[in-house]
């Protein structure tokens, strides 16, 4: 750790943003199955125990949907983590090369799904009570955009979402200024469904299409599930559904399950390091070519949290002390950016924040700036990297290596710098980066 502070303030100045103060606490990292504080432990465990939880139809499942628990896609050491599971997304393009949301037929070609890139990998029907419907979605051949993209670990997250959004902003300002306009993040502001009318920066999935941990909640819940809540109450389809909407609703403790989602979430802890890697000679060298050859450009090692008390996420959701003033280590900017690995795929504004958007006039929100998005991925954060044997947002680069060659665009002449280090430098950088 000490010698991660050490190298922080030339990253810092380089980006013209004021390194974190020495004395600043450091964000627990560990993956002991703790609470990080912002919930009591009892709490933490019921909340886990619910995100834990396996879906039935009766629950509403579905009725197309790829998971029937959270931990299925998030589960790796432990619930809340990453794992091995991608989604499916496609789409194709007009004659003017923008891209256009897919078109999935389904009831035999008398349905056809729109406003989503998703396609769901499963459905609950054909069924004893619906022997006859036909609704799994396929991809028709017009849509030749097909894309995988992997699990995220959410271990961390509510460090993440109490970054302020200026932070990002001055990321993005001062990231582009200083590198001549090469590498130019961009901090996407998108609707908090909690706070109808407001945005915040986006910081939550592959394009950042959410900036809070409970819109982050409701979206999964609904698409990766099909369990309509209280922030998205529209089914993908009516087909085969027999329970009420919305499924999850708000209970006695006056929490629904996308509270519990988000709270969980907010009380895990970060993903530490392999510290015993970490200190060796051959790592601690690594780290310091991290940083020569310019990847702290984007996956900036060290954010400081807002102080406790700072209203975020449209101001319903105050930083409490257990992540207020907080030093992490994410190894991210959490910004969208080029480099050369971009999946074609626009965020569909229906899929992420429900039909009943357009009727609300939000601050700050550019159509025109979720385009831009087209051929850009968030900067992968690197903490827990050590944990992921499939690496990029497709899991298709197998070695940390082969991640770094396939990194183009804004990132080209890193991984140039990377490919001219001798043999013996260039293992010392990957050793680092297995100590994350």
């Amino acid at each position: 750790m000490r010698l991660l502070r050490a190298g922080l303030s030339m990253v810092f100045a380089a980006f013209g943003l004021n390194a974190p103060p020495a004395g600043g606490a450091d964000a627990p990292a560990a993956f002991d199955g703790l609470t990080n504080g912002v919930a009591d432990q009892a709490a933490f465990d019921a909340d886990h125990a619910i995100f834990d939880e396996t879906e039935a139809v009766a629950d509403g499942l579905g009725p197309l949907y790829n998971a029937q628990a959270c931990r299925e896609c998030h589960q790796n050491p432990a619930s809340g983590g990453a794992s091995q599971v991608t989604e499916l997304r496609v789409g194709h393009k007009d004659r003017h090369g923008r891209f256009e949301n897919p078109k999935i037929p389904i009831a035999r070609g008398t349905l056809v799904i729109t406003d989503r890139s998703l396609v769901n990998e499963r459905a609950i029907c054909p069924s004893k009570d619906f022997p006859d419907a036909e609704i799994q979605e396929r991809v028709p051949e017009s849509e030749n955009i097909r894309v995988l993209r992997i699990s995220l670990s959410l271990f961390g997250d509510g460090f993440v979402e109490a970054l302020g959004d200026q932070i990002l902003l001055d990321l993005a300002k001062n990231q582009c200024r200083s590198s001549n306009r090469r590498i130019c993040g961009q901090a996407l502001r998108v609707p908090v469904l909690e706070a109808p009318g407001e945005t915040a920066v986006g910081r939550f999935g592959w394009k950042d299409q959410q900036a809070s941990l409970l819109s982050f909640s409701a979206d999964a819940y609904l698409n990766e599930m099909g369990i309509t809540n209280p922030l998205l109450h529209d089914e993908v389809t009516t087909l085969c559904n027999t329970v009420t909407e919305p499924n999850s609703v708000v209970g006695a403790s006056g929490l629904s399950d996308i509270d519990h989602f988000a709270r969980f979430m907010r009380s895990t802890k970060a993903p530490p390091r392999d510290e015993q890697l970490a200190e060796t000679p051959k790592a601690k060298h690594g780290a310091q070519l991290f940083e020569q050859i310019g990847c702290a450009s984007c996956h900036v090692p060290t954010l400081t949290t807002a102080p406790a008390g700072t209203q975020i996420n449209g101001g319903k959701f105050v930083v409490p002390e257990a992540l207020g003033a907080k030093v992490f280590h994410p190894y991210s900017d959490f910004l969208l950016h080029d480099v050369g690995t971009g999946d074609g795929i626009v965020m569909v504004w229906a899929e992420h924040y429900g039909k009943e958007m357009y009727q609300t006039k939000w601050r700050d929100l550019s159509f025109d700036a979720a385009l831009r998005t087209q051929n850009r991925m968030r900067t992968a954060p690197l903490w827990g990297l050590r944990l992921r044997p499939r690496m990029m947002h497709d899991g298709a680069s197998l070695t940390m290596a082969d991640a770094i060659a396939r990194h183009r665009g804004e990132a080209a002449q890193e991984a140039q710098r990377f490919g001219a280090l001798h043999p013996a430098a260039r293992d010392a950088l990957e050793e680092f980066l297995r100590s994350l």
